[in-house]
């Protein structure tokens, strides 16, 4: 399975975000511990107004560096947003106005009680659900590479079900289906084409 994400996961995952279009004009930025061989990393995630993940970036760090690193990896695939929504980590105001492209974006801090945040916070469910999955991460360049692989591939397929119609649902996620296979190659019947 390592070997196959190793080779076709990066050229799916580019065609899945191909497919989803422009992101949204606000930003969620988050962070969460993660062990790899019991020592403590920091994930960095960016997601949209509607949940979609931007980018992550794993680091050793949690500091103004790393937030201009995060900064920097984001924009060079996603256009400046008009808001950015982050929680209380003073790092992320100072890497943003040492950034040029987003510093004279409209951030917003908030406090853990008011819920801002809660799409990020809801973003690292899967990576979360995965990690167990796998029985944790192991080496920081393989998990980088998984987990910028992994979001935009499982987003592909990840339908908001509670707002849609069963029928609606199902002709939705043939279409996805249908794209996922034309992407392997690979035909209804399941014949290399």
């Amino acid at each position: 399975m390592r070997n196959w994400c190793d080779r076709f996961g990066a050229q799916f995952a580019r065609r899945a975000k191909a497919v989803r279009g422009k992101a949204c004009s606000t930003w969620h930025l988050d962070e969460v511990f993660v062990k790899l061989r019991g020592e403590p990393y920091v994930l960095c995630r960016a997601v949209d107004e509607h949940g979609t993940e931007l980018d992550v970036l794993l680091q050793k760090r949690r500091d103004n560096a790393a937030a201009k690193r995060f900064f920097r990896k984001v924009l060079r695939s996603h256009p400046v947003p008009q808001k950015i929504v982050t929680d209380q980590l003073r790092s992320y105001p100072a890497a943003k106005a040492e950034v040029p492209e987003p510093a004279g974006v409209k951030n917003l801090l908030v406090k853990a009680s008011t819920r801002v945040n809660n799409r990020a916070e809801k973003s690292h469910q899967p990576t979360r659900r995965r990690e167990r999955q796998m029985q944790g991460f192991r080496d920081p360049r393989r998990t980088q590479a998984f987990l910028s692989r992994f979001g935009p591939i499982r987003q592909h397929f990840a339908l908001p079900r509670h707002q849609m119609k069963a029928a609606c649902h199902r002709a939705e996620l043939q279409a996805r289906l249908l794209a996922w296979q034309c992407w392997a190659g690979v035909s209804s019947l399941g014949i290399l084409q």
